[in-house]
């Protein structure tokens, strides 16, 4: 049975009744991040070039979810995505790892006051200021009685024009991809009803020392298998997205990114995952209801691993340090 867009939009309409909204300091996001030419923007082409290796990955993708299971990072391992005012105050975030180029960068952050980053060992947080057109990442991001500490992260002026991508050995995905651009975001799923970008996923089993462009590092520890940070997956563009029964609706939203845009590996986790905004930045917890108040590891239960397919990379992969 097919979704008419009508009930669609008035699925999302009494989702968003019955979660509330943000406050107006962190949300609406101010349009998607990053360059219109950016690849987190660029549908993929008609006819993509599609990597020799693609079977093999998409099995090793398939074997990967059979046996870790999948899951929606909320509340750890992803980030808030914090989007102060102009004018609001400047903070000093000291670098517990030293870095010149980077403590440059975090001597003055406009963290509001109230802030604070995701659970878990990561401890991600993301502050965007659409008015200065800055962002900045941090990762183990902390507030001692001296202040706010990190342990790493990453910085991007202008915002609006940037790739998205941090260059060696910047960023808080072990990937070097900028967050933001891969998360699922619940205002555009409100507003839109649609996905308009690639989704970022992480995986258990990636591979040593190689990644693909995008992609502009790694922590992979898989050798002779996994799959490469930076890999690129797109579901066939002939799968029915919305005939096929067994699919909740944000999933088949996230069906229909993944033939338009793709799934972009952009870290090593767990379980085969996605990853949304923290509601600590929301206001409120949308993504209960917005998948159906199902278990998360059971949301993806009748995705199409595969019948995904890998794009080519921009560029030739290649191989480096771990980094983070």
């Amino acid at each position: 049975m097919s979704f008419p867009r009508v009930l669609i939009a008035a699925c999302a309409a009494l989702l968003l009744a019955t979660t509330g909204t943000a406050s107006a300091s962190t949300h609406p996001y101010n349009g998607l991040p990053f360059a219109k030419t950016s690849f987190w923007n660029t549908p993929l082409p008609a006819s993509p070039s599609i990597d020799p290796a693609s079977s093999t990955l998409v099995s090793d993708l398939v074997r990967q979810v059979n046996t870790y299971g999948t899951w929606v990072n909320t509340t750890q391992y992803t980030a808030p995505v914090y989007q102060p005012p102009a004018g609001t105050p400047t903070v000093r975030v000291k670098l517990d790892n030293l870095n010149a180029t980077l403590q440059g960068q975090l001597n003055a952050v406009p963290i509001p006051s109230d802030a604070k980053p995701s659970g878990g060992t990561d401890g991600s947080m993301l502050v965007w200021q659409p008015s200065s057109d800055k962002l900045w990442e941090l990762w183990q991001a902390h507030k001692l009685k001296d202040g706010w500490h990190a342990s790493w992260g990453g910085y991007t002026a202008g915002v609006s024009t940037a790739p998205g991508v941090y260059p060696y050995p910047f960023g808080v995905a072990a990937s070097g991809l900028s967050m933001p651009g891969g998360m699922l975001r619940s205002d555009e799923l409100y507003s839109t009803g649609k996905i308009s970008h690639p989704l970022a996923i992480s995986v258990p089993e990636v591979t040593a020392g190689l990644f693909r462009a995008p992609a502009t590092r790694t922590d992979g520890t898989i050798t002779g298998g996994g799959i490469p940070e930076g890999t690129r997956f797109q579901l066939d563009p002939s799968f029915d997205v919305w005939g096929t029964p067994g699919i909740p609706y944000v999933v088949r939203l996230i069906a229909d990114a993944a033939k338009k845009y793709g799934l972009v590996v952009n870290d090593k986790g767990g379980a085969v995952s996605f990853m949304a905004e923290d509601p600590l930045s929301i206001g409120s917890n949308p993504w209960p209801s917005l998948f159906e108040n199902k278990p998360y590891y059971s949301v993806f239960a009748n995705f199409p691993w595969s019948k995904l397919r890998v794009v080519s990379p921009v560029s030739g992969a290649t191989s480096a340090l771990t980094a983070k």
